[in-house]
């Protein structure tokens, strides 16, 4: 597989090195230091038969984009660009094109993803119990509250009808869920769902142990992606 890596960062690294070690090729590495590099002509020259996004919120839609326009499928796991996710699916519907999104491509988060939602099903009818959420991460990265703890809280939010939305650090009413956000050096990433009443808490949790597990679940959304039209989840991947 000839893979366009557009964000050169530390997941763009680890995608290339167990890229490399699956056999496949980076024919393209995009990072700030060359981002005017990023044109559909050389898309197109590159023989990229995927490109895997992994750059900034402000950049993201951009590279997409371009991607796209040059016939390329894009993975993306790019967060905090989400509000021009309509306007890109419908430019993928316009150049019949194939675009995947993930905020954690992660085995281990996806199957926390599903457990959250059957705990929050059950929980609809403990009323007893609230919710909390904690997401720890480097300090290198910029959005807070990660887009997986947002994918969390969503998750609850859409199942449970005592809670209206999600809020940053501090609930000020009880229909307000609230995420804490700390930054850490040297940690991939801590999610952590808690429900507690007077007499018991619950919590599951997610713990990175490294980068890898990121990277394995982006490149098997990669081989999966071309020749298909759309655009796609993890649930799609995985068949939950």
């Amino acid at each position: 597989m000839k893979i366009a890596l557009l964000g050169y960062g530390k997941m763009g690294k680890a995608i290339e090195e167990i890229a490399l070690q699956s056999g496949n090729e980076i024919v393209m590495r995009i990072s700030s230091a060359n981002a005017s590099e990023l044109t559909q002509a050389k898309l197109q020259q590159s023989g990229a038969e995927v490109a895997i996004e992994f750059s900034r919120p402000e950049t993201a839609f951009a590279n997409i984009k371009t991607a796209l326009e040059a016939g390329i499928p894009v993975v993306s796991g790019t967060t905090a660009w989400l509000d021009k996710m309509q306007e890109l699916r419908v430019l993928v519907d316009q150049l019949r094109g194939a675009f995947f999104y993930a905020s954690n491509f992660s085995l281990g988060v996806n199957i926390l993803f599903h457990l959250n939602k059957k705990l929050a099903q059950i929980m609809e009818y403990q009323p007893e119990f609230d919710v909390r959420m904690k997401e720890i991460h480097h300090t290198q990265k910029l959005d807070a509250p990660s887009g997986t703890a947002i994918t969390l809280a969503e998750g609850i939010v859409d199942t449970i009808s005592r809670k209206s939305k999600w809020v940053k650090e501090v609930a000020g009413s009880p229909d307000e869920l609230p995420i804490i956000s700390l930054r850490e050096a040297n940690v991939p990433g801590t999610h952590e769902v808690i429900w507690s009443s007077e007499t018991d808490e619950i919590t599951i949790a997610h713990i990175a142990k490294s980068r890898a597990g990121f990277a394995n679940g982006a490149l098997l959304a990669a081989s999966w992606l071309p020749g298909k039209q759309g655009c796609f989840g993890m649930e799609d991947l995985l068949s939950f």
